[in-house]
């Protein structure tokens, strides 16, 4: 029987995995920088957790989840988003006594059931970020900004950030009131979902991707002309602050995001580059998720990042990686001196330096091949003299010029170098 991946999931394979490495030491660096500390959640939870936290009314919850009972009849659910497992944990570990607010950032592995399409799968890879205990809009500015300079440093130029307010569980029943008397004399057009969600969720209807729907839609009011004070302050300073980062943004008032734990702020960083299409990422602050899941009042604001819709978007803008790192130096050697070789190939490694030589026994002519192949930034051939004298003629591959130097000095040289 031949084996392959399960459908809706991909091998990252060596000539991919270092790019994955490359975006995610600068998330983490990022992040770093901003204050934010990493932390790790189990990949299965317990299924109520994201019924209550993401909304038993949403997709997510009622199609796209891997639901399953353990072997004690427990039932448990293979991790759909980030947030709600970040929030359990702050509740059961009384990460409220930290110093406030409390700033975390993962990179995990989610998993949904639905259609596949190309930089989407059904195991899939999320960047996010979560901050705990400021109800400041200078938090959801502070976010975007995080993300903004994260895509520039990766070498990203063409994207928008898009920004609304939902507004709160004290303005947003006019608003969904309002909505309803809109979209009623519309239902029989609407598609079977939006019909479905007309009672359930309706800001979710202004999501929809059917064109057909969109166009409906494209008069309803907008959740702006209903804030309470308390909402229309914190949308003013939210714009406020990004007008003084100098963060130019557009207005979208169909911006309602796909969750229901959503309050105020929700945001999109969109691509705007020739042959792209959608949001790279999202997110928006959750006032009240903490306290539905039975922790205290603790007002939060976060963002998701699929991590392989980001690398088609990095692909598409021509942002390039090296596919592989390079060794510093490779020692090719004569059969009789392999041992010496390697013995100094485990020097300059313990030293902090990439080296190669051969393992498998090859010729001489098959491991200077083997040092083109690999792009190694040296090369040195061990032999008799060498060994003898303790130094070596060095070669840069870039060039093909070649110096004397001893081998301490080598490791001087490749560690500094120069």
């Amino acid at each position: 029987m031949k084996y392959s991946a399960p459908r809706g999931t991909k091998d990252i394979l060596p000539t991919e995995s270092r790019m994955w490495q490359i975006v995610e030491d600068k998330f983490a660096e990022v992040c770093r920088r901003f204050g934010y500390q990493e932390i790790r959640t189990p990949t299965f939870e317990q299924t109520d957790l994201f019924a209550r936290g993401v909304g038993d009314s949403t997709d997510v919850v009622q199609k796209e989840m891997y639901n399953f009972e353990d072997k004690s009849g427990r039932p448990l659910t293979l991790r759909p988003e980030g947030t709600a497992g970040v929030a359990r944990a702050y509740i059961e570990h009384g990460l409220a006594s930290m110093p406030s607010p409390l700033k975390l950032y993962y990179n995990i592995s989610a998993f949904r059931y639905e259609k596949m399409q190309k930089g989407r799968y059904r195991e899939f890879h999320q960047l996010g970020c979560e901050c705990f205990g400021s109800e400041d809009a200078t938090a959801d500015a502070e976010l975007i900004s995080l993300l903004r300079i994260f895509f520039i440093e990766l070498g990203m130029s063409h994207f928008n950030l898009e920004i609304n307010s939902i507004g709160c569980p004290e303005c947003r029943p006019q608003y969904r009131a309002a909505l309803q008397d809109f979209l009623r004399p519309l239902l029989p057009e609407l598609c079977e979902d939006c019909q479905s969600r007309f009672e359930t969720n309706p800001l979710r209807i202004l999501d929809c991707k059917n064109d057909h729907c969109h166009n409906l839609t494209q008069d309803a009011p907008s959740p702006l002309e209903y804030l309470c004070p308390d909402c229309q302050e914190h949308w003013d300073q939210l714009r406020q602050l990004l007008d003084n980062y100098e963060i130019p943004y557009k207005i979208n008032p169909r911006l309602v995001r796909g969750l229901d734990y959503y309050t105020k702020t929700v945001f999109e960083f969109v691509s705007d580059a020739v042959g792209s299409q959608g949001t790279i990422c999202g997110g928006g602050r959750y006032d009240g998720l903490v306290e539905l899941l039975n922790g205290p009042h603790t007002p939060g604001v976060g963002f998701a990042l699929g991590f392989e819709r980001l690398l088609l978007e990095l692909e598409n803008q021509g942002v390039e990686f090296i596919s592989y790192a390079a060794p510093d130096i490779f020692l090719a050697c004569l059969p009789e001196y392999r041992v010496f070789a390697n013995s100094f190939c485990y020097r300059l490694r313990s030293a902090g330096i990439y080296a190669e030589a051969d393992t498998s026994g090859r010729s001489f002519k098959s491991q200077m091949k083997q040092a083109n192949r690999l792009g190694a930034k040296y090369l040195m051939v061990i032999g008799e003299d060498e060994v003898d004298s303790g130094s070596g003629m060095i070669k840069r591959m870039s060039d093909g010029e070649e110096f004397k130097m001893s081998f301490e000095e080598l490791v001087q040289f490749l560690l500094t170098g120069n």
